[in-house]
C-alpha cells in the first residue's frame, strides 16, 4: 500500500513562528508538499488547512504532529477527531513529543489501546487544570478586591488568543505592544490584564 506521512502544524496567531514544528516534521520524513499549516486558534477544528489535509488522507497514511496541543486545545474535540482518524479513516497518528500517544506502536491493538488511555488521561488532567485555574482566578480576584484593587469596566472576557499571547509575551518572544495589536486592544489594557492575571493566580 502506497502510504504517505502528513505533517500538521498550528500556531495561534500570525505573529507566532511555526518553524520549530516544521523542522521536527521534516526530520521525521514529511515532505513539504504534505505539510499543512494553520495560523488560527486551537479552540475547535474549523480550520481550512486541517480539513483539506484530512480530506486527502487515506487508509494507512500517517498524521505527524509535534505535540498534542498543536492538534487542538479542546480535548473533547481532540478525542472525537482521534476516533474519526484512527477508526473511520484508519489513519495512524504520531505525536513526536509524546511517543505513548503513537498509534503505530507495534501496529497492533495494544498500541491503539495505550494511546487511547493516554489521551483519556490527558483529557482528565486538562479538565482538572481548567477548573483549578478558574478557582484560583476567582479566589485571586476576590482577594484583590478586598485589598482595594479596582478592576474597572474593562475587566471583561478576554479574546480567545489572549492566553497564548500573554504566555509568549512572558517568555520574551513578543513585545507587549505586538501582543496588544494582535488582540486588537490598547497597550495599557494588555498590561493591565496581565497584571490582573498575576494577581488572580496568586
Amino acid at each position: 500500500m502506497n502510504t504517505k506521512n502528513y505533517g500538521y502544524a498550528r500556531v495561534s496567531t500570525r505573529d507566532q513562528n511555526e518553524e520549530r514544528q516544521l523542522i521536527a516534521l521534516r526530520e521525521y520524513g514529511v515532505t513539504d508538499k504534505c505539510l499543512y499549516i494553520d495560523k488560527i486558534s486551537g479552540k475547535d477544528f474549523n480550520r481550512p488547512m486541517y480539513r483539506r489535509m484530512v480530506r486527502k488522507m487515506k487508509e494507512g497514511d500517517v498524521l505527524v504532529i509535534k505535540s498534542i496541543d498543536r492538534l487542538g486545545r479542546n480535548y473533547e474535540e481532540i478525542k472525537e477527531q482521534w476516533r474519526m482518524l484512527t477508526q473511520d479513516k484508519h489513519v495512524e497518528i504520531v505525536v513526536l513529543e509524546m511517543p505513548l500517544l503513537n498509534t503505530q506502536q507495534g501496529c497492533d491493538l495494544t498500541g491503539t489501546l495505550i494511546a487511547d488511555i493516554v489521551l483519556q488521561l490527558l483529557s482528565y488532567v486538562a479538565q482538572v487544570e481548567r477548573e483549578f485555574i478558574r478557582q484560583r482566578q476567582a479566589e485571586g480576584i476576590a482577594a484583590a478586591r478586598e485589598r482595594g484593587v479596582r478592576f474597572g469596566r474593562d475587566f471583561k472576557e478576554r479574546p480567545e488568543q489572549y492566553p497564548d499571547c500573554v504566555a509568549i509575551w512572558r517568555s520574551g518572544e513578543m513585545s507587549a505592544r505586538v501582543a496588544a495589536r494582535t488582540l486588537g486592544i490598547s497597550h495599557s489594557t494588555f498590561l493591565r490584564w496581565a497584571e490582573e492575571q498575576m494577581l488572580a493566580s496568586g
